[in-house]
Formats: C-alpha cells, sequence, structure tokens
C-alpha cells in the first residue's frame, strides 16, 4: 500500500510524467473518438464541463480502485506490478493459480473484464456506426452487423498473440502483438488525435473558439472558463506536441 499510494519524489522523473499524461489519455479515450460520440448524445439541458469534471473523477476512482486490488495481489504473489499489458493476461493469471479457489476468482475477474470490455467496445463501436450512419446513410443493423465482423477480424491478431502468434515480436524482444496494438493507439492515435482536436476547437480554420464555448456552455452546470483560451490555444497543443515526441524518442532510443 505504501508503494502504491505514498509518493516518493526523488524517484519523479519527466519519463514518470510522461508515462502519467499518456495513461490520462487512454484512460479518457481522448482522440479516437470515444469522448466526442459520449457527448453527442448528451441532453442540452447539461453544460459539458461538468459532465465532463465527472468522467475525470469517476474514471480516477475507479482506476484508484483497480489498484488498491491489483498492487497487493501482485506484491503478495512476487510477481512484476509494472508488467504493462501483459498483466492482465500473463501474471495475474499466475497469481489466481497460487491463490485458495483461484480457479473461482480468476473466472470472476475475467468474466467481469468482459464486461468492463464490452463498455468500451460500445463506445468504439457506436463511433463507428454513427459515422456509416450519417455519411454512407446506412441503417443501424447493416452497420451493426457489418461492424461486428470487422471489429471480430481485427481483434483476431490480439487475441492470437498470446497463442500461436505469440512468437512474432515485431517492437523488439520479449513483445507482443498486444504491445504493438497498445503503441498504434497510445504512442499515435490518442495524442495525435488530441492534438487535432484541439486544433479544431480553437483555431479559426476549424470550428474557432466562439462556437467551442458555445457549445460547451449550453445548459446548466460548471461553465468553460474564457480564460483558459490562451492556454488552449497556444500552450495546450505544444504540451500535447511534446508527450507524443518524447514518446517516440524514448520508445526507440
Amino acid at each position: 500500500m505504501a508503494f502504491y499510494l505514498k509518493p516518493d519524489f526523488s524517484k519523479l522523473s519527466w519519463e514518470a510524467v510522461y508515462a502519467a499524461m499518456s495513461q490520462a489519455f487512454f484512460s479518457l479515450s481522448l482522440g479516437i473518438g470515444s469522448m466526442t460520440i459520449f457527448g453527442s448524445y448528451l441532453s442540452k439541458k447539461r453544460a459539458l464541463t461538468g459532465e465532463s469534471v465527472y468522467v475525470i473523477f469517476f474514471g480516477a476512482l475507479s482506476a484508484l480502485m483497480a489498484g488498491l486490488v491489483i498492487f497487493p495481489a501482485c506484491f503478495a504473489f512476487g510477481v512484476d506490478a509494472g508488467a504493462g499489458p501483459g498483466l492482465i493476461f500473463v501474471t495475474l493469471p499466475n497469481v489466481f493459480n497460487s491463490m485458495m479457489g483461484g480457479r473461482l476468482w480468476g473466472t470472476l475477474f475475467f468474466v467481469f473484464l468482459s464486461f468492463a470490455s464490452l463498455t468500451t467496445v460500445i463506445a468504439v463501436f457506436e463511433h463507428l456506426i454513427a459515422f456509416t450512419m450519417d455519411e454512407w446513410k446506412w441503417s443501424r443493423k447493416k452497420a451493426s452487423y457489418i461492424g461486428i465482423v470487422v471489429m471480430f477480424i481485427a481483434s483476431l491478431p490480439c487475441v492470437l498473440g498470446f497463442g500461436p502468434w505469440s512468437g512474432l515480436e515485431i517492437l523488439g524482444e520479449g513483445t507482443n502483438i498486444l504491445d504493438l496494438e497498445d503503441f498504434i493507439v497510445g504512442f499515435n492515435l490518442l495524442p495525435i488525435g488530441s492534438l487535432i482536436f484541439v486544433l479544431f476547437c480553437t483555431s479559426k480554420y476549424g470550428w474557432g473558439w466562439n462556437n467551442f464555448m458555445k457549445e460547451a456552455n449550453t445548459g446548466i452546470g460548471p461553465k468553460f472558463p474564457e480564460g483558459l483560451r490562451g492556454y488552449m490555444t497556444y500552450v495546450l497543443p505544444v504540451i500535447i506536441a511534446i508527450i507524443f515526441v518524447v514518446g517516440y524518442y524514448q520508445f526507440f532510443c
């Protein structure tokens, strides 16, 4: 618990800051359309700023609770808590194998993980369906059926990466296909997509600041501060660009 919750600022480095910021991008699904599709279905009665605060708060709370489960379990059974994407599918099963009733707890864990994954799939799936409905005039049923097939095929490499394709180490020794997919999303789509969103909302060549403020502040609840315009326009894009560049540097150098 001390390892998890007690900060050691002597070990604080740019790499740790970058990892935390990257995780924030990932956990909030920024840059790949998930928050956009959720926001598009919100009622005009509620301001976007207040709803965004709720998303951040409950996202952080769920992550904190997950850490309270995972970190003590890893230390109790002597496994690496920093195993990365393989933690869930490789490390934690070994933890369950060492526990009394591990088969039961392991089964429950992956059942609940499936529920969590399903909610994420719904978010990702919906903006793909909405795109095909709006741009290609497909019906929801047609978009869903075709999307299911495409998503199933696209998910196979991740599944096979822990089985028949486990020998594929595209990003180097000890990596797998899930690491590659994590690199594509975490190091590329999330920061680049977020940068595009920020520039779109603040630049006159995109939606523009005034239109953004009008949309964000419609309805009751906390309003987006007008004083953040300079930060949003000039500072935040630079921060996101630095995250992107430093991520590539640390990954390949």
